[in-house]
């Protein structure tokens, strides 16, 4: 997938935020499945370098331009900011956090693409629909999860959830911080070969925490079961080869606050496929926030639906 100077077809688009707004989050139930098998930092190692290996390949049988050190830096630093980093805290705080909390937390990072955006400022800030939008889309995930919220809330640990909770912030902010270095700085027009050192960089930054953490001398590749790398291979796959790369593609042709709105859909989508795939119930409080979560993404798109004023002409 190619950003070229002409405007990308409507289709593409929809097709990226699709796999993007679909995949990740469907990815919720299949690291949970994983890690039934891998232990959290040795998945990530495991799961970025293969797929960033894939692409490699993918890349250099497509002829691209891969191994310039003016096209890898800016993908090296933007795969640390956001894969090893935002979603390196993720997997480490989940070991004390609730996932619902967790959830919440990540979903604050399209204020924080709002924030740090700032080339875009002046339109994103006069955008009421936009920013209220943001708003209400946060405040629906926190209905999506507030029940689970508050059935959990009694048994945090306060010191060290508090703290658990500060890197979930600061790894939200790395990854809205990542994916803005990544759509003003990439070189490539190539979402490919961004993608590869993207998750090359970050799956390499995983191992010493694997190796720190105990996880290589202590893991048994043969009593790995077969849904843990069955789920593993989905994650491979479909949310790091297919959604990252429509993800990295899509920072490069379309508005970064729009983009952000798959921090709001993802939960969404993994609380319907929990309904209909896992028996989960879904409650009515819930069903008010996937609403409010919705109404959310069409109020930050609502510029795109307006016709432009008529301008009235006399003979």
């Amino acid at each position: 997938m190619q950003t070229s100077t002409k405007t990308p077809s409507t289709l593409m688009v929809v097709l990226a935020f699709a796999t993007v707004y679909i995949v990740w989050g469907s990815t919720y139930f299949f690291i949970q499945r994983a890690l039934e098998g891998f232990p959290p930092f040795f998945l990530g190692a495991f799961r970025f370098i293969i797929a960033g290996l894939l692409m490699l390949g993918w890349s250099l049988m497509q002829g691209e331009e891969v191994f310039s050190w003016k096209v890898m830096k800016p993908a090296i630093v933007t795969g640390l900011l956001l894969l090893f980093v935002g979603n390196g805290v993720v997997i480490w705080v989940e070991q004390f956090l609730p996932s619902a909390m967790v959830a919440i937390m990540v979903s604050s990072s399209p204020l924080w693409f709002v924030l740090l955006d700032k080339p875009k400022w002046s339109e994103n800030l006069s955008n009421k629909s936009t920013i209220l939008g943001l708003v209400v889309g946060f405040a629906g995930v926190i209905l999506l999860f507030y029940e689970k919220i508050m059935a959990t809330v009694s048994s945090l640990n306060s010191g060290r959830d508090l703290f658990a909770m500060v890197l979930v912030v600061l790894g939200s902010m790395a990854w809205a911080g990542g994916s803005l270095y990544s759509k003003y700085n990439s070189v490539s027009n190539s979402a490919t070969v961004n993608s590869t050192w993207q998750m090359l960089a970050a799956g390499i930054a995983f191992v010493p925490g694997a190796f720190f953490s105990g996880e290589f001398a202590s893991l048994d590749i043969a009593a790995i079961p077969t849904n843990a790398w069955l789920a593993t291979g989905y994650l491979i796959m479909f949310g790091s080869i297919a959604a990252f790369s429509a993800y990295v593609w899509l920072l490069k042709v379309q508005p970064a606050t729009k983009v952000s709105t798959y921090a709001y859909v993802n939960p969404v989508v993994a609380v319907l496929l929990g309904v209909f795939f896992a028996h989960e119930s879904i409650t009515p409080l819930q069903i008010s926030g996937l609403i409010v979560i919705l109404g959310s993404v069409l109020l930050i798109n609502l510029h795109k639906y307006r016709k432009p004023k008529q301008v009235a002409t006399t003979f």
